[in-house]
């Protein structure tokens, strides 16, 4: 626990001592705003408060610090490697510093968070400089989508609600275009995380999935499907219907067709994403025997197979 001498830096960030990552780090941005010394100029009070506020920070971010931070309270930096007294820190609770105390340094912000996009909020370029640091693009973020093969073939939309760095929720409508597939990544431009240091935002990536189909099955762009054809169309010929993903299409079946002869429509596939036409559907031919036979129909068969001995 953390003994007396300095704040229990929990209280100076506002948050419970089982905060997570994302509740410190909210904890932090909300504090530093309010309290940075550029906008509170002359206020001693307040630079005193941001330096405490990023020294609080500095520990709980990081998880090694944190956890002696809890185990050793205050004096955790004065603790070796192996749990014993360091005396590289006596006389130093803030260790480094020499004799002059706690110094903060505006470029000693932990990994998540960046002190030149809070400059960079008040101050613009001249806060860019303050910080020292170039200018990076945010994170991209990745967000699964799951789609039917309809709404793969004709594009469709969704809406989603985006939490803000701020902790605000956004409300984004974006549009899927027609031809995606399985693990296909469609960008959403500058929806990512936040720039730093002026910095461009990340990318919004949506991931998607597509819902087996009952009829078809996709490969590639091309979609494959069984066709029923009776034994009667199957040996003299005949025109079936055969279903794509946009309605039936008649197909021409030539008499003596075989069990399991696949018939390619060309353009009846999937669009290719991007565009460059569509792919193709092949049908596949499942001969079906006839069942319940009347007597006539068995006389007849019953000839056939006279005429036509195995």
């Amino acid at each position: 626990m953390a003994t007396t001498g300095t704040r229990d830096y929990y209280q100076v960030l506002g948050v419970s001592r089982t905060a997570d990552e994302k509740e410190i780090r909210q904890a932090y941005r909300r504090l530093a705003r309010k309290y940075h010394p550029d906008v509170n100029p002359g206020n001693k009070e307040a630079e005193a408060r941001f330096k405490e506020i990023q020294r609080a920070y500095d520990v709980l971010s990081d998880a090694d610090k944190r956890a002696k931070y809890d185990k050793y309270g205050e004096n955790w930096e004065q603790i070796g490697e192996h749990g014993g007294f360091d005396p590289r820190y006596a006389g130093n609770p803030f260790g480094g510093q020499g004799q002059g105390g706690f110094q903060y340094d505006y470029r000693g912000a932990p990994e998540g968070v960046d002190l030149g996009e809070i400059f960079e909020k008040f101050f613009g370029d001249a806060g860019r400089r303050a910080t020292g640091r170039r200018a990076r693009k945010g994170q991209d973020y990745d967000h699964p989508v799951e789609v039917t093969l309809e709404e793969a073939y004709h594009g469709t939309q969704r809406v989603l609600q985006m939490e803000t760095p701020d902790g605000r929720t956004k409300r984004l409508e974006v549009k899927i275009p027609p031809g995606v597939r399985e693990g296909s990544r469609v960008r959403i431009a500058g929806e990512g995380g936040p720039g730093a240091s002026g910095g461009p935002a990340g990318d919004l990536f949506l991931v998607v999935s597509v819902k087996p189909h009952s009829t078809f099955e996709r490969k590639g762009d091309d979609l494959h499907v069984e066709l029923a054809v009776p034994l009667t169309t199957a040996v003299l010929g005949g025109e079936l219907r055969v279903p794509t993903i946009k309605g039936e299409v008649v197909l021409k079946i030539p008499p003596e067709t075989q069990n399991g002869r696949i018939f390619r429509l060309n353009g009846q596939g999937m669009p290719r994403l991007g565009g460059g036409g569509k792919g193709d559907l092949y049908a596949k031919v499942r001969v079906v025997l006839p069942t319940g036979l009347s007597e006539r129909e068995r006389e007849l068969y019953a000839e056939l197979s006279k005429l036509r001995p195995v």
